[in-house]
């Protein structure tokens, strides 16, 4: 951490951090790392979510940032304090602490594609409501409350998603801070042996939750004729999995960690192939300059369903590129953004150098037989796209 990131942490005092996800965990500890939050900052974990759990303990084994501490996960959200980063920011419970506490500084973490969603309502001063979810009369009056309150609270967003230029311009004239980050505490910790496969595919929800077709993704997978390290989505049907796994050559890794932590030692001739999601964006952030390839696939218009309205397929496709965003965008605050390009989408995997700069871009997987990808994306919240 720099001096001008340490004297912001000093000047805040302490802080409280509400995390429900293990995406959130991660990038609360990165804000903490950037010296957004507190001198300390207590981490209060949702209880009853394993993979909270199995991340918790996966980073206890790293050299966790001075001053920061796990409390024993809690089923009540503790109180705000003077600062208070939380993720979900359209969840009832935090709405309802913004409305009632009031904290004097909010910090919010990434918490999946949501995150765009979210700056976009506070950019229009609309209630804070999930996408495709159809809210009462009180709801929209806590949603519109609860926006109204972030707004006027020294308001910093912390994320690593790429924000679209226009979209980052209107969130800075609310007079919300905006801060760019690259994992940069994460990259500095010790490396895991990295998987021997040479091609990473990350699982996907979008399955389980009905949003594309199980044959098409499986046949898929089949069809791709090498040996591959899969990395399951936590939400998975564990029944696909077992299918998945009696796929020869594929070997279905354990489920839980983020895939940020285990797949951070990859090397420039390992590749990751996935569908657009906060995944693709964070290994994007944390493994090009290692020169390895992360690519997305274009989701093909046969496999998706009539459950996946033209809207959620439209944004999601919008993060197969890593271009929407301002490579610059992070105020005077500690972070920093990377642009790892774009790569053409007519190209497979094998016409990438595996020993240059990944370029990712998307791979459509009705023009070549080599693997596209699928990630862990969707969730079953309909208001939610996928993380």
């Amino acid at each position: 951490m720099d001096i001008k990131g340490r004297r912001h942490a000093d000047e805040h005092g302490s802080a409280i951090a509400w995390v429900e996800s293990p995406l959130q965990l991660l990038c609360v500890i990165e804000a903490h790392h950037a010296g957004l939050l507190g001198a300390v900052t207590r981490v209060v974990p949702r209880a009853g979510l394993p993979a909270l759990r199995l991340t918790r303990r996966a980073l206890s084994s790293l050299d966790l940032p001075a001053g920061l501490t796990f409390e024993e996960p809690a089923g009540r959200m503790p109180k705000p304090g003077r600062t208070w980063a939380v993720g979900d920011a359209f969840s009832g419970r935090v709405q309802f602490a913004l409305v009632t506490a009031n904290p004097g500084r909010t910090v919010l973490v990434d918490d999946g594609l949501a995150t765009i969603h979210l700056l976009e309502l506070l950019s229009q001063r609309r209630p804070l409501l999930r996408a495709r979810v159809k809210a009462g009369i009180g709801r929209a009056v806590l949603g519109a409350t609860a926006g109204f309150r972030l707004r006027g609270n020294r308001l910093t967003v912390f994320t690593a998603l790429p924000v679209p230029d226009d979209l980052a311009h209107a969130v800075r004239n609310t007079g919300t801070r905006l801060v760019r980050h690259d994992f940069a505490w994460l990259r500095s910790q010790p490396c895991e042996q990295p998987p021997s496969e040479r091609t990473v595919v990350l699982g996907t929800s979008l399955v389980r939750n009905g949003l594309i077709h199980r044959d098409y993704y499986l046949d898929w997978l089949q069809s791709i004729g090498e040996p591959l390290g899969y990395y399951p989505h936590r939400r998975e049907d564990p029944r696909d999995l077992e299918r998945i796994a009696g796929i020869p050559g594929v070997n279905v890794h354990e489920a839980g960690v983020p895939v940020e932590i285990t797949l951070r030692d990859l090397q420039p001739h390992q590749q990751v192939l996935s569908l657009p999601s906060t995944a693709v964006t964070s290994l994007r952030v944390l493994l090009s300059a290692r020169g390895v390839s992360v690519e997305t696939v274009k989701v093909p218009d046969d496999w998706w369903t009539d459950a996946a309205p033209p809207d959620l397929r439209t944004h999601l496709q919008l993060f197969a590129h890593d271009d929407a965003g301002d490579p610059a965008v992070h105020d005077d605050a500690p972070g920093s953004a990377l642009d790892p390009g774009s790569v053409d989408p007519g190209a497979t995997p094998e016409s990438v150098d595996p020993g240059a700069t990944p370029d990712p871009g998307s791979v459509d997987p009705g023009a070549t037989p080599d693997p596209g990808s699928v990630d862990p994306g969707a969730t079953p919240d309909p208001g939610k796209v996928p993380s």
